[in-house]
Parts: C-alpha cells; sequence; structure tokens
C-alpha cells in the first residue's frame, strides 16, 4: 500500500482507519478526557492513524453507494471504537467507585476535589486512585495492548462488517456489570478495617462514656485508611496487571463473535 497514492480508494481506507482510532482515543481515560486540548488529540489521532494504516493492508474498493450505506458504515465504526473504549473505562470506573467508597468510609465525603479529566467532583482517594490507575496502566505498557488489540480489530471486523449479535451485547454488559464487583473487591481492605475500628469505638463508648468518642475517631479512622489505603495500592497493581494480560483475549472473543 502507498502512503502517498491519492486515489480515492486509498484516501477511504485511511479515513476509516483514521475514524476507528479517533473514536478510541477520545474514549480512552488519559487521553479523552477535558485536560488534554483537543488539537493535541487530534494530533495523536494523525499520527496513529498514519503509523498503522499502511500495516492494515485492508482495502477501501467498497465506496458507499449512497448516504445511507456511509451512515451505516460509520455507524458501525463508531460501535466498534466505543465497546473498545467501554472495556478500558469499566477498570479506571471500577477503581473510581472503589475510591468514593474509601473517602466515605475514611470521612472524606465533604473535601472533593475537581478532577481535571472529566469535569466532576470526586473524593481525595478516588482521585489517587484513578491518577495512580492511570501511572499503572501506562507503566504496564496497557495502552500498547490497546493499540495492538485497535490493530487485529481491523484484522478480525473490517470496515463496514460490524455485525452485531446477542452474544457481543452480553459480553459488554457481563464487564460493565461488574464494576461495582470490582470496586467492592478494591474497597474491601478499607472497608472491613474501618468497620473494626468504628465497631472498637462503639466498645470503648459504651465502656468509658467519658471518652469523646467523635474527637477520637476521626483521627484514628484517617489513620487506619490511609494504612490499608498503601495494601489497596499493591492489590491494584494485581488486578490492573491480570486485566492488561486477559485483555487481549476479550477484544479476540468479542471481535471473533
Amino acid at each position: 500500500m502507498e502512503l502517498f497514492q491519492l486515489d480515492p480508494e486509498t484516501i477511504f481506507s485511511f479515513l476509516l482507519t483514521l475514524l476507528r482510532i479517533s473514536l478510541l482515543v477520545f474514549l480512552l481515560p488519559f487521553f479523552g478526557g477535558q485536560g488534554l486540548p483537543r488539537l493535541v488529540k487530534a494530533s495523536l489521532c494523525l499520527v496513529l492513524a498514519l503509523g498503522l494504516w499502511p500495516h492494515l493492508s485492508f482495502s477501501g474498493t467498497q465506496l458507499p453507494a449512497n448516504i445511507w450505506e456511509l451512515a451505516t458504515l460509520v455507524m458501525g465504526e463508531m460501535f466498534l471504537g466505543l465497546i473498545m473504549g467501554i472495556l478500558v473505562q469499566c477498570v479506571f470506573a471500577a477503581v473510581q467507585t472503589a475510591g468514593q467508597i474509601m473517602g466515605f468510609q475514611m470521612g472524606f465525603a465533604m473535601m472533593n476535589v475537581v478532577d481535571p479529566l472529566s469535569g466532576v467532583s470526586v473524593t481525595l482517594t478516588s482521585q489517587l486512585l484513578y491518577l495512580l490507575t492511570i501511572l499503572l496502566f501506562l507503566s504496564l505498557n496497557g495502552h500498547l495492548y490497546v493499540l495492538q488489540a485497535l490493530s487485529q480489530s481491523f484484522e478480525l471486523v473490517p470496515p463496514g462488517k460490524l455485525l452485531l449479535n446477542s452474544f457481543v451485547q452480553e459480553e459488554v454488559l457481563s464487564f460493565s456489570s461488574q464494576i461495582f464487583v470490582l470496586a467492592i473487591k478494591v474497597a474491601a481492605p478499607v472497608m472491613v478495617a474501618e468497620f473494626l475500628v468504628t465497631l472498637g469505638l462503639g466498645i470503648i463508648a459504651k465502656v468509658a462514656p467519658q471518652v469523646n468518642v467523635l474527637f477520637v475517631g476521626f483521627p484514628v479512622k484517617i489513620a487506619v485508611g490511609l494504612g490499608m489505603l498503601g495494601i489497596v495500592c499493591q492489590l491494584l497493581a494485581l488486578m490492573l496487571k491480570g486485566f492488561i494480560n486477559d485483555f487481549d483475549t476479550l477484544i479476540l472473543t468479542i471481535m471473533q463473535s
């Protein structure tokens, strides 16, 4: 495939590649947020398309005959990019949910910060775990696995050949439903520790009523929560590593269906 061959078939092939890559990049949590300027994201999509397109070797001979076929083809590319973006976003959403739960247990519910990537108000622990997950994802070469899965998607599902069936819907919904399960698993050490601290403070309040439990309880709960947060970070790294290793298999299963 000639890179600078400006015939209609080649241009159409490149535009389809750019469309699928753009949809995925704009949905990724670390590239699709509000903190990155749109011009930078557009330039990144163009660079990735120029890097991947010469190696894909799919033709653009099947030009749409009318506007309806073109709209159907574009919608198929949008659905495929959306599916891949959702699979990545689910893990980060689970981490943010776990951070919200831990922040509530530690007494940080009223101390919120604005997430510069999404523009919403989140707790301190949620933002900390979210940024840590991004760093772990990049350090474990998760972005390279996403690009590899994106390249394989052109081989398994050529442009215009996407067929949504019940299996694909069930797989995506099943994986999305695991957000709260993963969030509870991540937040479980802090939740258990805070429950035991609350139970201990309740016993102290009954045994020694003269002790100001509220005055003592907040520092103790914060200290215990921060200590357990270190354990959560280690578990988070193991969970994220397992997700990245299984990402190719997950994408392959969905694309083959």
